[in-house]
């Protein structure tokens, strides 16, 4: 059997879904930090802990890619490291005061994981033993300095936090890619469950924030409209830009597969995530108060978050195709010009803004460019 066949057959694992589903828990979990200090320090906070979670995800995205860790003891280190994020996520509100120690000690213990499977997946395979070895103990160095910045005075955590992210998402450009293997469609697949499950949480947290208002004409023209933005950033992925990534990569050779997979998968999905977070931080701060005027911390969510997400997907196509997606481009500019003044309008006027915006992008799109658009969703291969 080809390696192409192959690799069309392997599909994301249960276990694979269920330790994002832990990740899911933890994005609600960075939505609630954000909406109970939503003031610039906690706003800088929490895309720390953001980062941190994406950094662990992401290695354990890579690794399940490589090899298949769905039984024997490769599954029963995965339910651990999954339990052990999990215990991570419940850490998260905290993870800067009471809760530090427990949450530095659960990243440590889902790297040690991490750092065992990957010796694991390099057995009879010494190319890619050593590339795993090569980046995994500069993620454990990382996870290090969180676990130490629980014993250094409150004031000093994020510095170290920034510390450790940096060295967390620079480990594959210090350590090189050269002898890892990538499986395509699996890997693009991932990427492809990681941003439903970040919209996922953008509505959980539209869920979460009608639950103690009274739910009047206002709100639902609120969740509305939020739903209207959550489909367009839906569309902008998948309805083109998906397929043409994942064809791209297949189409690259074993050489340049895992730097495409590094840039575009591992580095550009991150501020995607991140602007579907801050995104529905905006939602959840707005709903109780559709008719008042947004702060300037909860505007810029609701207006840069769609924003970030439109910009990453533009550069996503320049990393891939050679050339940024203009229409996406303006859009972001729009959207970032527009924060001044969603924070001397109504709420709900502001919201109404963005989701025009955002649905406008998508109707020009989808006219402008009907034609490719036609040709490469009913185009195989």
């Amino acid at each position: 059997m080809s390696e192409r066949v192959r690799d069309v057959e392997h599909r994301v694992t249960p276990v694979e879904l269920f330790f994002d589903l832990v990740f899911v828990f933890a994005l609600t979990q960075v939505t609630a930090l954000l909406a109970e200090d939503a003031t610039w320090p906690g706003l800088g906070r929490a895309m720390l802990v953001l980062a941190v979670l994406w950094w662990l995800w992401v290695s354990f995205a890579w690794l399940t890619n490589m090899f298949d860790a769905d039984d024997g003891l490769a599954l029963a280190a995965m339910l651990f490291a999954t339990g052990a994020m999990f215990v991570a996520a419940l850490a998260v509100p905290e993870a800067f005061g009471r809760y530090a120690l427990l949450f530095g000690v659960a990243v440590v213990l889902v790297r040690v994981t991490h750092l065992a499977l990957s010796a694991l997946a390099g057995r009879g395979d010494p190319a890619l033993l050593a590339a795993v070895l090569r980046i995994a103990p500069i993620g454990m160095v990382g996870a290090l300095l969180i676990f130490a910045a629980a014993f250094v005075p409150v004031a000093w955590r994020p510095a170290m936090w920034l510390l450790a992210v940096l060295i967390g998402l620079a480990a594959p450009l210090i350590g090189g890619m050269r002898g890892f293997r990538i499986r395509p469609a699996h890997f693009a697949e991932r990427y492809g469950l990681v941003i439903i499950i970040a919209l996922g949480e953008s509505l959980v947290a539209l869920s979460v924030g009608v639950t103690h208002v009274h739910v009047g004409s206002g709100v639902i023209t609120a969740a509305l409209l939020a739903m209207a933005v959550a489909g367009a950033l839906w569309w902008a992925y998948f309805d083109v830009v998906a397929i043409v990534a994942e064809r791209r990569f297949r189409a690259l050779g074993p050489r340049e597969q895992p730097r495409m997979a590094r840039d575009s998968y591992t580095y550009l999905h991150l501020p995607m995530v991140t602007g579907i977070v801050l995104f529905a931080l905006g939602i959840k701060l707005l709903l109780g108060h559709v008719d008042a005027e947004l702060e300037a911390v909860p505007a810029t969510a609701l207006c840069v978050g769609p924003a970030m997400y439109f910009l990453a997907l533009s550069t996503f196509k320049r990393r891939n195709i050679g050339s940024f997606n203009q229409p996406r481009l303006v859009t972001a500019l729009v959207l970032v010009a527009l924060t001044p003044a969603a924070t001397a309008m109504p709420a709900l006027v502001a919201l109404a803004c963005v989701a025009a915006v955002c649905c406008a992008l998508i109707a020009y799109e989808t006219v402008r460019y009907a034609e490719a658009r036609d040709r490469i969703r009913h185009t195989t291969g």
